[in-house]
């Protein structure tokens, strides 16, 4: 068991998925830079994230529930829960649903999120969860996930990674892809066209200077 303040914040998975390096310099070196996306996306968050709730007779709404798993070493915020509930008021269904400014992806980096809202869920609950929702609002609907199976074999060795990845302290090279690149927040602190694998490497620029020395010494 993991305590509170050993606890990974859910959204380190998806900026992990993303790449290892974004999530160093976020959750290693603690650092942060807005860009439009993450603007718009925090306010997004911030209209959908006031915490309250809805309810009918068979049927229940949770804005913004702090969800926390101690067995996992997670803690974070879900956008919405929906409860379904039998006539004697006991939980027979939760789905977590997730709000993202953009449209569906190809990638886990949105799904792994909402798995691990649902591991969490599920140890705080009591209740197997095995689907969720996300709602893109480029798209304007709902989509179904299912979280189980191989998705919630990529969550948990992610959580694994995550945390030995921060306990080791270090921070990932930089290695430049523009598809990706380009629209990170941390472009310009992360600097992967200069400190990447194809960039300018320190290592190579001392030994340029060493060697210029010599010559100047013959």
């Amino acid at each position: 068991m993991f305590t509170e303040d050993d606890l990974l914040m859910i959204s380190s998975l998806q900026h992990l998925c993303f790449c290892e390096r974004q999530f160093a310099l976020i959750h290693v070196e603690q650092l942060w830079e807005e860009n439009q996306f993450t603007a718009e996306g925090k306010v997004l968050h911030e209209r959908v994230d006031t915490e309250g709730h809805e309810s009918r007779r068979l049927f229940r709404q949770e804005f913004g529930m702090a969800v926390r798993s101690l067995s996992l070493g997670l803690i974070g915020k879900c956008d919405l829960v929906e409860f379904r509930l039998a006539p004697d008021g006991h939980v027979v269904e939760i789905v977590p649903i997730e709000f993202k400014r953009g449209s569906d992806k190809d990638s886990n980096i949105d799904r792994v999120q909402l798995c691990a809202q649902a591991l969490c869920l599920e140890e705080m609950l009591g209740v197997m969860v095995p689907k969720g929702q996300f709602y893109y609002f480029q798209d304007h609907r709902r989509k179904a996930v299912d979280l189980i199976g191989d998705l919630r074999a990529e969550t948990l060795s992610l959580i694994t990674h995550a945390r030995e990845l921060r306990a080791s302290g270090i921070t990932p090279p930089a290695l430049y892809e523009k598809r990706k690149c380009d629209r990170c927040s941390l472009i310009e602190l992360c600097m992967p066209k200069n400190a990447g694998a194809g960039g300018k490497r320190v290592d190579r620029f001392i030994q340029t200077q060493i060697q210029a020395s010599r010559m100047e010494g013959i």
